[in-house]
């Protein structure tokens, strides 16, 4: 078997489990690349490609079939189905493989997964699909709603047309498909900024700064992240700039004592105690104890003894902690729909009464979270989504029920952010507006 085949063989075994079992994109992503970790970077490259790229515009490429083919997709053998998604996608999205290695390639794996008598079936629509390329503009049937263009549930669309003008949505939908490099915030107390980016740049990696904090540098052309001497080292913590903003609204002051309630797999409780450079404490907490053990497998990556990691459930009240915590952080359970752009199934899986459960489920923990909180002291609320439900709902309800006020968002204000919202203590960052993902940050100060 060539290498050629052997990856969309590969390719092949996640889409399966991705689009016919249910799994999560980036888990069976993630441990395929694990268990196959001879193969050579292009080859990694392309499976990730064309995994991530098959899942993120599932509905346009089954529209494309389905306008192609006298049997709809739905009513397809799963691995015939899963074949033309594949192709259909290198065929349209994936230039430079010609269309003719494509359609070999398809039936190479329909003929190894015992379904050589349906080849003729699977060689007749994709060179109907090639032979119709001009038709598809990208892949996307001439006037097509948002719906097929950016292969979105249409009650998602809707329900951000409600939120925001059009062009906003537009620029959202389009932001998801923009593959950018992976944010990393530096551990400034364990290393400078251009100590790190000196060592990251040593190993080959195309380094550049984030435009909206000096602690986030974006990384480039880079295989493996745990190969890197400053990722070893603790130097770096992969972590969203959107998520490093939040961090940086709780102002850590020397010898603070922060409560992180879900705080797995521990970006911001690290962050938290890099800013306290070894005074104060963080109570970094979270559901289970596979959560909790990636986070202390991440703290002793970087070595900082001001951190404490416990199994605990948010939605049940630690007394010991009343009124204790300087800072609360509350990172909770969400809809994820802010970053889309890297796990695109999430998409497909919610739902508004998922929503529902979930701003339910915020509530509650919110409301455990709160009395953690000393007089004076600050929660801040966070999520990585983009729903009014979660979010600034959530705010004003918070408001109306708890001893808290308004706080502050002035450490995160900067000449690139816009939004008149930061002088009442809270953002909605939205991908297409800002380079980051989208995420949703308010800060509540307690009464004294």
């Amino acid at each position: 078997m060539t290498d050629v085949t052997k990856s969309r063989e590969i390719a092949l075994d996640i889409l399966t489990e991705v689009l016919e079992k249910d799994a999560f994109t980036h888990q069976v992503l993630f441990g395929a690349l694990d268990k196959y970790q001879y193969l050579k970077k292009p080859d990694r490259a392309f499976i990730t490609r064309l995994v991530n790229g098959v899942v993120e515009r599932l509905l346009t490429i089954d529209a494309v079939i389905d306008s192609c083919s006298s049997v709809k997709v739905a009513k397809m053998k799963p691995v015939i189905r899963t074949i033309l998604r594949m192709s259909v996608y290198q065929i349209l999205w994936m230039d430079r493989i010609p269309d003719r290695a494509v359609c070999s390639e398809a039936l190479k794996l329909a003929a190894s997964r015992h379904f050589g008598g349906l080849k003729g079936f699977v060689n007749g629509v994709l060179r109907e699909i090639a032979r119709q390329k001009v038709r598809f503009p990208s892949g996307i049937k001439e006037g097509a709603d948002w719906q097929i263009q950016y292969s979105m549930p249409q009650w998602l669309i809707d329900m951000w047309k409600e939120a925001y003008d059009d062009d906003t949505v537009e620029h959202l939908l389009q932001a998801f498909f923009e593959d950018g490099p992976l944010a990393v915030r530096c551990n400034k107390s364990l290393a400078s900024v251009d100590e790190s980016k000196a060592s990251l740049e040593s190993q080959g990696v195309k380094v550049s700064s984030s435009p909206l904090t000096d602690q986030v540098l974006l990384l480039e052309q880079l295989d493996y992240l745990e190969g890197l001497e400053a990722f070893k080292r603790g130097w770096i913590t992969p972590q969203d700039t959107a998520s490093v903003l939040a961090g940086l609204a709780a102002s850590p002051q020397p010898g603070d004592r922060i409560v992180d309630v879900c705080g797995a797999p521990g970006g911001k409780s690290l962050h938290m105690a890099d800013c306290l450079a070894g005074t104060g404490l963080v109570l970094l907490r979270d559901l289970t104890e596979e959560k909790v053990a990636l986070a202390r497998e991440n703290i002793a990556r970087a070595g900082f003894a001001n951190i404490q990691a416990q199994v605990w459930d948010a939605r049940e009240l630690d007394e010991r902690l009343t009124a204790q915590a300087d800072i609360v952080i509350a990172d909770l359970p969400c809809s994820g729909l802010g970053v889309i752009g890297k796990k695109p199934d999430i998409k497909y899986r919610v739902s508004a009464g998922r929503i529902e459960e979930l701003a339910m489920l915020q509530r509650q923990i919110l409301s455990v979270a709160a009395q953690y909180v000393k007089p004076g002291g600050k929660l801040i609320y966070s999520t990585c989504t983009i729903s009014r439900r979660e979010n600034e709902e959530q705010r004003q309800w918070f408001l109306a029920n708890f001893p808290f006020t308004a706080g502050s968002l002035d450490s995160i204000a900067g000449p690139l952010f816009a939004e008149k919202t930061l002088e009442e203590g809270y953002v909605q960052l939205l991908p297409g507006r800002y380079p980051c993902d989208g995420f949703f940050i308010a800060v509540f100060q307690r009464k004294e």
